[in-house]
């Protein structure tokens, strides 16, 4: 996106099939990591062996079972910078905002689901 400010907050919502839950989670942008986003780094960029003016504009989220997010800032070429580990809340209104009356819709893969039984949800992994 151009023309607009740099990002103060993220808002994540997102579904976690092998649970199943749906999670929320804001994660702050803080002013250390908005100035990294002006700031230009000279980096080799091994996409095309150049060296190249670069800068941290990428926002990366992961998200973890039992509502964990990760964020990362990243460029192109440039290594990223973990800006935070974040704990979700649970949605109240479930998918699809509420219109499926808090159904889950979309079943897991069979062999998704066969792993889940067998092993477990990796809580605590993040």
């Amino acid at each position: 996106m151009t023309g607009v400010d740099l990002p103060e907050i993220v808002f994540v919502r997102w579904q976690s099939l092998a649970e199943p839950q749906t999670y929320r989670v804001a994660i702050p942008i803080s002013e250390k990591y908005r100035e990294e986003m002006l700031t230009p780094y000279s980096a080799f960029c091994r996409f095309d062996g150049k060296q190249i003016q670069d800068y941290r504009k990428i926002i990366t989220i992961g998200l973890a079972p039992g509502g964990i997010a990760k964020a990362w800032l990243s460029g192109d070429c440039l290594e990223p910078l973990e800006i935070g580990r974040f704990e979700g809340t649970i949605s109240p209104e479930g998918p699809s905002e509420g219109l499926t009356n808090g159904r889950y819709a979309l079943p897991l893969a069979p062999a998704a689901q066969e792993y889940i039984d067998g092993h477990g949800i990796p809580f605590g992994s993040w």
